[in-house]
């Protein structure tokens, strides 16, 4: 993980550890429908592409991302929630063997998921298990070649796993704290932080 997930990662969790224990309530809505949105730091790595006649063998980058999201708790353990994720657009340029260049990757989709949670009192504890319909954009220009020398773009499918923290403000106020991974194809690995605020109804 680079460094800016793990300052983002520390930054939120003092900033929800020293709220004031007196604006934190415990909620009496155990079920029903929630939304809310999220900011996101994430780091993504990719090895060995193909078409670059090994010129590039591996980029490693990171971004923020966003996420808009719908739910419904079941009950205080189970929770079912459909997400529209977007990671953004990192990119810059590279130096690689005998030649440079720069890329562009652009990843956005739909993630349903189901949530385990531990409720204990204000605090819960929580799982994530998702799945992830994405479309990917992947460009790779070499400066000797004069243009596209690898692109991907396509639709694809992916699990996505995570797990976290959060606290509920004044009964309604959800916020959360959430360490996530995907598993895509067309990427080799990707890890995500995120910071979320949802309203309970």
């Amino acid at each position: 993980m680079q460094g800016n997930i793990t300052k983002s990662a520390i930054a939120a969790a003092l900033l929800l550890l020293a709220t004031p224990s007196a604006y934190l309530q415990a909620a009496n809505n155990d079920s029903g429908l929630y939304v809310g949105a999220g900011w996101g730091a994430f780091d993504v790595e990719i090895d060995d592409i193909d078409d670059t006649d090994e010129a590039v063998e591996r980029i490693d980058d990171d971004d923020n991302a966003w996420r808009v999201f719908v739910g419904w708790r079941l009950n205080p353990y189970f929770s079912l929630e459909i997400a529209y994720v977007d990671f953004g657009d990192p990119g810059d340029r590279f130096d690689a063997e005998g030649t440079s260049g720069d890329y562009r990757l652009e990843m956005s989709g739909v993630q349903p998921a189901v949530y385990g949670t531990l409720p204990l009192g204000p605090v819960e504890l929580f799982a994530k298990l998702g799945y992830y319909f994405y479309d990917v954009d992947l460009r790779i220009d070499l400066d000797d070649l004069g243009g596209d020398v690898f692109r991907s773009d396509s639709s694809e499918e992916a699990w996505s796993y995570g797990a976290g923290v959060g606290m509920t403000f004044f009964e309604r106020l959800h916020v959360r704290l959430e360490y996530e991974k995907l598993d895509p194809d067309v990427i080799d690995d990707l890890d995500a932080i995120w910071l979320s605020g949802a309203w309970r109804f």
